[in-house]
Formats: structure tokens, C-alpha cells, sequence
């Protein structure tokens, strides 16, 4: 009997032999707990509201994320119906690849490894800063940053090791946590009938998501509190029946939270007042916005317990990352890019392990370059490391908008609908093309005390050198090397729907349950 990890062999000249990542690791629910871990509600809703309602849309903040939750669901229409028909690891750069072309789809799929890769070394500073703050305050104990950023680091390596059901669950119970205490404060604040404001209905006004200081910086930040939550499509492989879990995966996790963002927004400012909301989050404090609400309508202890689950929460959120940024390396490594090592899969737990310990080693020297340059790990590197990478995968979401409207032109005719496979991604890659242009116009607000920094002027260079050496790569190959140039995003999983727990796959040699390893049935 073959095990999940097993490479098939070549069954047509010049198609390379595919590995693949364990079929029905997970459901439903842990794609869901996966992609909803990555945008990190906790970490979301304390990073960024305060800097919204202090300095971009104000109270209007909660509207901002009513407008971010209508676009991003419009944008959600178009990607489900690519996922009804691509099942892919590497999501956006097969997607664009079979939508806009493979040249395209090149360059989109090293602006997302790109992305992927800095999020989790991103993620990494702001739970070590989370930590040692918390750790100082509640047990006295002072220890450098960077001890937790390599426990954090180590953690979510031998965890990846294994079969992604593991890290489904350990990020269900983290997510459940960070959810519980954010949902409780908002609804003890409801329940009280609000605070000095009582519960007032402006901040939910819709025309107000665009008024304050800058609507544009709060609208950004609304935007980026959702970052992460497209990777629903990267476990198509390791899902049960992806055909059907990954479109309602991603619907659930656009809509879900977005409604969870307009509520507990809502109520925080409601629970501080609306002059007070304003005061808290331009304050040296900004926190304050969360924590006094806390302790006024459930008490102190409720305090402490918010401070460790921004821990949790920020954990589970770089453990998610690590995941998608591993899929991207191991889905372009499979077709022979980079290194074909990294497409290796385990072969006992069917994970991408190879792509996983290169992303962990990437992650490890991007931490310690922040940390021997004496940088901060919140303000450099959590935000200078999370706009680079917004910024790509931005670029990359608005691309593969268009690529949902080039991919059902021409091909699946019987699918072709006028709201669903043209109206709603064209809608989408405009919205996405204008939350680009909000970033640009408001990267150095967004920065604060980094922006003076050598790396934060060379961020636009960053991505702009990896899309153009991307394109530049897909000519190359399209010229020099041509049956490579016609495997671009062409992995995918044709055959992910039939996939069934029957006791005949025993007959061919395949493990019950698990997908058919012939690269012919593989690729496109």
C-alpha cells in the first residue's frame, strides 16, 4: 500500500512526477478555523480599530468595516466559482495561471510566496511583543523579545511537521478563545445598554464610512483586518470534497467575520462613548479602547485573561500563515520552480515538510535580522514586514479578480453567468485595485514611527522587483524552456470531488480516501 507522500510515476513524457499533500485531513469547519486564524480577529480588531478611530474614519470605523465586508463578499463570488473548478495548493498563482495566462500567473505566484512568507516573521514580532509586555506586567518576569519569537518560531515548525489536522485543531481552540472574549466584552456592553452614548447608530451609518480624519487610512486598515482569509483555497487538496467545503469556507469566513468586525467594533465604541473613543485610541494607550470597556462591564480579571488570548491569538494567527506560506513554496517547488525539493510531501503525514522547514528557516533569519539591527518587533518588524506583505497579496487579489472573468470566457461556457463569472470580479478587481491605491496614498501613516526607515522606502521596490522578476522568469521559460513554460499553475486537482473512503482503492494500490496520484489526471 502506498502512503499519502508517495511519488507517482511520470505516466507521459515531460510531466513531472506530482507528490501529494494528504487528502481528507480536514473538513468544513477546519478550513474555516484555518483561513478565519489567518485574518486573527483579536489581533485585527486591537492593531487596527484603534488606529481607524483615532486617526482615519473615526467612529465611523464600524461602517468602514460594513463597506469592507459588502466588497470583499462581491470579490468572494468570483473566487468560490474559480474554486468550484480549480483545486490547487497554490490557490492565486493557478487561478491567474489559468485565467490571465501563465506568465501572469508566474509573476502573481512569487508576489504571493512573497506575501505569505513575510506575514508569518510579521506575525512573529507582534506576539513577541504581545508576550513580553504581558509576561513583565502579570509575572514580573523580563526577558529579550527575541526569546519568544524563537519559541514562537519552534512551535509552529513541529507542529507543521505533522498532518494539518493537528494544526486545525490546536487553532479551533485558540480561535474559540480569542472569538469567546471579544464576543463577551461587545455583548456585556449591549446588554448594559451601552455607555455614556447609550447605543448609538452613527457608527454604523454607512455614509459615515467614508468621513474623519483620513476615511482612506480607515478604510485601509478595515481592509487588511481580512488578510488571509482567500487561503481557504490553499487546503483544496487536504479537504473532503474541496469542490463543495472550499466555496462555503471562504463565504463563511468573508461573511462571518465580517459581521463579527461590524459588532464587536460597534460595541467597543459604543462601551467608551463616542468622544472617549476618539481620545482612547490617538492616546499613548490605544488599547485602553478595548481594555477599559472590559473591566467597566466585566471586570478586571477579564482584563488579564484579554492579554494572554492576544497572545493566543497572535500565535495561531503566524501558525496559519506558516501553513499557507509552506503550500505556496511546496506548490511551485512540485512543478519544478525554486527547488523541486520543496514539493516533497511527507510520507507518513502528507505534509508539504520540506517547504515547511524552508519557510521556518526564512521566518528565523528575517526575525533575526530585525532583532540584531536593534529594530522593535511591533513597530518594525510586525509593521513594516505586514505592509509589504499586504501590499503583494492587494496586488495579487485585484489580479485575480480579472483572472476569474479571462478563465470562464473561455473556457466552462455552461457556467458562464453574468453576475457570478463577470460583474461580480469585475466589481471586485476595482475595489481591490482602489484598496491598492488606499494603501499607497496612506503607507507612511500606516507605518507611524517605522517610516523613517531604510526598509520601509524600499518596500514599494521589493514587490515591484519580484512581479517584474516574475514575469521576466515566465518569458524566459516561455522562450528557453518550453515543456517547463506549459506546467505554470497546471497542478491542480481534477479529480478532488470523486474523492470517497472506498475499500476498492485498495485495489490500486492507493490508501482509502486518498486522491489518485497519476500527474496526468494532475494537471491541465
Amino acid at each position: 500500500m502506498s502512503r499519502a507522500g508517495a511519488t507517482p510515476p511520470p505516466s507521459s513524457p515531460g510531466t513531472p512526477p506530482v507528490q501529494r499533500l494528504k487528502a481528507n485531513s480536514v473538513g468544513l469547519v477546519g478550513v474555516v478555523f484555518m483561513a478565519v486564524a489567518t485574518a486573527a480577529p483579536i489581533t485585527a480588531m486591537t492593531g487596527n480599530l484603534p488606529i481607524a478611530v483615532g486617526f482615519g474614519n473615526g467612529t465611523g470605523a464600524p461602517a468602514g468595516y460594513l463597506f469592507a465586508t459588502v466588497v470583499l463578499t462581491v470579490f468572494a463570488v468570483g473566487y468560490v466559482a474559480m474554486a468550484k473548478r480549480i483545486t490547487a495548493a497554490g490557490a492565486f498563482y493557478g487561478y491567474i495561471s489559468h485565467g490571465l495566462g501563465r506568465i501572469a500567473g508566474m509573476a502573481s505566484g512569487m508576489l504571493a510566496v512573497l506575501a505569505y512568507i513575510v506575514f508569518e516573521a510579521s506575525i512573529v514580532g507582534v506576539f513577541s511583543y504581545f508576550a513580553k509586555t504581558t509576561v513583565h506586567d502579570q509575572l514580573g518576569v523580563d526577558l529579550p523579545w527575541i526569546v519568544y519569537a524563537a519559541a514562537m518560531i519552534a512551535v509552529t515548525a513541529a507542529l507543521a511537521h505533522f498532518d494539518i489536522n493537528l494544526t486545525a485543531k490546536a487553532l479551533g481552540v485558540m480561535l474559540v478563545a480569542e472569538i469567546a472574549v471579544l464576543f463577551a466584552v461587545a455583548t456585556a456592553v449591549l446588554i448594559a445598554g451601552g455607555g455614556p452614548d447609550g447605543i448609538p447608530l452613527e457608527p454604523v451609518n454607512p455614509k459615515h464610512a467614508f468621513t474623519g480624519t483620513s476615511a482612506g487610512l480607515g478604510l485601509f486598515f478595515a481592509f487588511w483586518s481580512w488578510v488571509g482569509f482567500e487561503s481557504t483555497a490553499m487546503y483544496g487538496e487536504e479537504s473532503r470534497d474541496p469542490k463543495r467545503v472550499i466555496p462555503k469556507a471562504t463565504l463563511i469566513s468573508v461573511v462571518g467575520v465580517g459581521l463579527f468586525y461590524i459588532y464587536v467594533s460597534w460595541m467597543t465604541i459604543a462601551g467608551n462613548g463616542l468622544s472617549a473613543s476618539v481620545e482612547l485610541s490617538a492616546s499613548t494607550s490605544p488599547l485602553d479602547l478595548f481594555f477599559v470597556p472590559t473591566r467597566t462591564f466585566i471586570g478586571p480579571w477579564a482584563v488579564d485573561a484579554f492579554q494572554w488570548l492576544l497572545l493566543t491569538g497572535s500565535f495561531a494567527c503566524g501558525m496559519a500563515f506558516h501553513q499557507c506560506a509552506a503550500r505556496y513554496l511546496y506548490a511551485i517547488g512540485r512543478e519544478g520552480f525554486l527547488s523541486p525539493k520543496l514539493g516533497r510531501t511527507h510520507p507518513r503525514h502528507g505534509s508539504p515538510y520540506v517547504a515547511s522547514v524552508a519557510q521556518t528557516a526564512i521566518a528565523t533569519l528575517l526575525v533575526a535580522g530585525f532583532w540584531l539591527t536593534g529594530q522593535d518587533p511591533y513597530l518594525h518588524l510586525y509593521t513594516l514586514l505586514a505592509i509589504l506583505g499586504t501590499m503583494a497579496i492587494l496586488i495579487v487579489q485585484t489580479l485575480c479578480s480579472f483572472a476569474v472573468i479571462g478563465y470562464f470566457r473561455r473556457n466552462h461556457p455552461e457556467d458562464r453567468h453574468w453576475f457570478r463569472t463577470f460583474t461580480a470580479p469585475l466589481l471586485g478587481g476595482i475595489a481591490m485595485a482602489a484598496v491598492v491605491v488606499l494603501l499607497v496614498l496612506n503607507m507612511e501613516t500606516a507605518a507611524g514611527a517605522a517610516a523613517g526607515s531604510l526598509f520601509f522606502k524600499l518596500i514599494p521596490w521589493i514587490v515591484g522587483t519580484v512581479f517584474f522578476g516574475g514575469l521576466a522568469l515566465g518569458l524566459w521559460l516561455k522562450v528557453k524552456a518550453p515543456e517547463r513554460y506549459e506546467i505554470i499553475g497546471r497542478v491542480v486537482l481534477e479529480d478532488a470531488a470523486e474523492r470517497t473512503d472506498d475499500p476498492a482503492a485498495a485495489d490500486t494500490g492507493a490508501d482509502p480516501g486518498q486522491t489518485p496520484t497519476d500527474p496526468a489526471a494532475a494537471t491541465v
